[in-house]
This record gives C-alpha cells, structure tokens and sequence, in this order.
C-alpha cells in the first residue's frame, strides 16, 4: 500500500471554508474547518485512486514534484508562506 503525504491550506470564502492542496491543485469545501479537512481527505483519495486505476499515478506525482521513499511519496517541501501586496497603476 501506498502512503501519500500533501499539504492543506484552509481558507475562508464568504461562509465557507475551502481547503486546497496546492502540490495537486484539488479543493474541496465544507462548512467549518473539520468539515473541509474531511471532505478534501475525500478528494485527494479520490483523485489519488483514479489514478493509480489508470496507471497515471507516478507521472501524476513526479510531474507535482513529490519524491517516493520506498512505498510512500512525499510532497516537495513549502519553505515560506507570505501574504504579498502590490499596487496596481
């Protein structure tokens, strides 16, 4: 069996939390933090699965950058998250 580990980031959208796995690109919402940390579990084993059924899961998985250790793959490593303004002319 294979392990995959990935990074969430949660954010909010109005009333609903959204939590997004950038290495990836797939969200998911839910009503509170719990929720979207659920309901994105469910999507990335879904992505995940489909995959691996087509035989796309490796190439998916290098191509993110994700490193397999044995039987596992390991997402590449985030080094900073920054909130960045600028001033549109």
């Amino acid at each position: 069996m294979e392990g995959v580990s990935f990074t969430v980031h949660i954010f909010r959208e109005g009333k609903t939390y959204v939590a997004y796995v950038p290495e990836l690109d797939v969200c998911s919402c839910g009503k509170n933090p719990e929720e979207a940390r659920k309901n994105i579990r469910d999507a990335v084993q879904g992505f995940l699965q489909t995959s691996k059924d087509l035989g796309t899961l490796d190439g998916i998985l290098e191509e993110a950058g994700f490193q397999r250790e044995g039987d596992d793959w390991h997402a590449p490593e985030f080094v900073a998250l920054d909130r960045l303004s600028l001033t549109l002319k």
